[in-house]
């Protein structure tokens, strides 16, 4: 496989020559190539091991391998021993491989024994990733290299091949993985709601809007996403409940929910449909408290709750965007209910919300004021 090549040969210049004799210029023939011109690949490197035997200079063999002479220049003085005289295409592809593997940014723990066995010995204790990034910050405070992030340990761990090693390692873990899981993962996992009930499982009477008593609902968040108050609307009547709220946990909005609804009437108090937000994940509780049902939308789907999310767009008139829930009094979170439940809407033909549920409870209508 090896072929000797001779350093007068490859020391002559490029014989512009050649190229017009066999019909090519060097512009027509770059224009023609396609591909990495710069780069010889093994199947390039094996055929100019073949050619360089019959070849006299670099520009025809670069022609019948389709890169550049400049290429093949390279590859043979980075190849070729003064000595020997000759090239090896599998000794040049071995020799750029290994280069290739030296290429790079450097592991921390691949290089640092110190911190290495720092961080085995605490993994071996059932210490997590995160406990012995933080610890490690006490323990060497002054020294730069004993430093590391939480991160990089469970990527170094992930990539150990498989052995008694890594299998010891891996004890400490709380979640017994085979790879490294992305943090959107881990979020949805935390936000995910258990028995949920679909909005597909939903009574069709509720899309016609035709029997009262079916809500949907949703938080409005306030400043830097520290505090909210709830939204409750009736899908017949549009009668809106507006809920304090102590915190955003699934506690405090299902027993400020239940609160809320101990003022309606229980035939009107029928089913409630909600987004996927955590803060319902006490639905089966919320269930049994107050009878109704609750019926959970698709994900990132507000428009199986557009009464609700059009509802949402009036309050905001109320409470800007930026708002701090947690400085709103009780008494202007009513006083903005009742301006709602006030206000005429055209899909009422003009009536409030207030005088519809009026309606519904009494049988009574309100005219309207001329």
């Amino acid at each position: 496989m090896s072929v000797r090549i001779g350093i007068k040969k490859l020391l002559k210049p490029f014989d512009t020559a050649i190229g017009h004799a066999s019909g090519h210029s060097r512009s027509k023939d770059r224009r023609n190539t396609s591909g990495n011109l710069g780069k010889l690949n093994f199947r390039r490197k094996f055929n100019f091991n073949s050619l360089s035997r019959f070849a006299k200079y670099f520009s025809q063999i670069a022609r019948r391998i389709n890169c550049y002479p400049s290429a093949v220049s390279r590859e043979v003085w980075s190849n070729v021993r003064r000595k020997r005289r000759s090239y090896s295409a599998i000794k040049a592809q071995t020799k750029a491989n290994l280069n290739k593997k030296k290429c790079g940014r450097k592991k921390k723990l691949d290089t640092n024994s110190n911190l290495r066995g720092y961080v085995y010995e605490k993994l071996k204790l059932e210490w997590s990733p995160e406990e012995i990034a933080n610890r490690i910050k006490t323990d060497y405070p002054q020294d730069k290299d004993m430093k590391i992030s939480h991160e990089t340990i469970y990527q170094h761990l992930y990539c150990l091949p498989r052995g008694e090693l890594k299998a010891e390692l891996m004890k400490g873990l709380r979640q017994e993985r085979k790879m490294r899981q992305p943090r959107k993962y881990a979020h949805y996992r935390k936000q995910r709601i258990q028995d949920i009930i679909s909005i597909s499982e939903r009574p069709k009477e509720v899309e016609k809007r035709i029997i009262p008593g079916h809500w949907e609902g949703d938080l409005i968040i306030g400043k830097e996403k520290r505090s909210a108050i709830g939204s409750l609307v009736e899908r017949t009547t549009r009668l809106t409940l507006l809920v304090p709220l102590k915190a955003k946990d699934a506690l405090a909005v299902r027993k400020s929910f239940a609160q809320a609804f101990k003022k309606i009437p229980s035939k009107f108090k029928k089913s409630l449909t909600y987004d996927r937000g955590s803060e319902m994940s006490q639905h089966k509780l919320f269930t049994k408290e107050t009878k109704i049902q609750v019926y959970f939308a698709d994900p990132y789907s507000p428009w199986q709750r557009g009464t609700n999310e059009n509802t949402n767009g009036l309050i905001r008139q109320y409470f800007p965007k930026g708002t701090d829930f947690n400085k709103v009094l009780p008494e202007a979170i009513r006083e903005a209910e009742r301006r709602l439940n006030s206000r005429p809407r055209k899909v009422l033909k003009y009536y409030t919300p207030s005088e519809k549920f009026y309606h519904l409870i009494t049988g009574q209508k309100i005219a309207l004021e001329t």
